[in-house]
This record gives structure tokens, sequence and C-alpha cells, in this order.
């Protein structure tokens, strides 16, 4: 199975992990997480194999745009999803644009860039929910007077 996997640079809040890294784990898929531009851009060099970038467009290291083109110069075809937050500069040139508060439509579009191993790991998901419902006792049923 292929796992998708994605790189989040999210702006860092102290005492918190990003949430949207959680959103997307929740949905069983891999997820690298940088909290500065520069440490997105070196993490990159790193692991280059990453379906895609997540990017908050108020990070604060560098500006949004220059992420980007540091991004489409290592792999101009790697797909950018960019959470636009509230009153942050436009950052042109993504792929996917979001609004900063909806994990569902973050979700849905990263989904909709693998689809077939989003769904292989849908389907490998429930099986392992019927596995670890097998040989479990059926529920009680009370009967009615």
């Amino acid at each position: 199975m292929h796992r998708p996997c994605f790189l989040v640079i999210d702006r860092e809040f102290p005492g918190s992990i990003s949430t949207r890294k959680l959103v997307i784990e929740t949905a069983k898929f891999n997820v690298l997480t940088a909290y500065r531009g520069r440490e997105a851009i070196d993490m990159l060099r790193r692991f280059p194999a990453v379906d895609a970038v997540v990017l908050d467009s108020a990070i604060e290291d560098i500006p949004c745009i220059e992420v980007m083109r540091a991004i489409r110069e290592q792999s101009a075809t790697l797909p950018i999803v960019v959470i636009q937050s509230v009153n942050a500069p436009q950052c042109e040139g993504a792929d996917f644009y979001i609004e900063a508060f909806d994990p569902a439509g973050l979700l849905e579009t990263l989904t909709r860039l693998k689809p077939a191993d989003a769904d292989e790991v849908v389907a490998g998901e429930e099986a392992a929910e019927a596995r670890q419902n097998e040989g479990l006792p059926k529920p009680i049923r009370s009967k009615k007077p």
C-alpha cells in the first residue's frame, strides 16, 4: 500500500502541535511537519518524495510566495495547497487554495490528489476494523416483554 505523505508547513503555536497535521493523520495519511519556511525547504531536500505540500500563507520567517518559489525550484510538479489565513498576504501561484478553518476541504483536496491511494488507505482501515471485530461476541439483544 502506498500511503500518501504530505509536507505541512504550519505556523508554530507555543505548547501545541499543528492541528492540520492531526487532521491529516486522522485520515491515516503520513505527515512531515515544518514550522518555518526555511525548515520546510531543507526538509523537502531531505525528503523529496512527498505527494504534496500544505502551506500556511501566514508563515512568518519567509514570505509564503518565497517558500513556494523555493519548492517549485526543487520540484516544479509538486502540488502545493495553500491555506489562506485571515489577514495574510495572498500567496499567488498555488495549485489549490483552502480557507483557514476548513479541515474537511483540506482532506477532500488531499484525497483528490491521490484518489487510488486514498481509497486503498480507507479499504485497509475497513479491513483492519473487520479483523478486530472478528471473534467478538455478538451484542445481546434484550427481549421485549
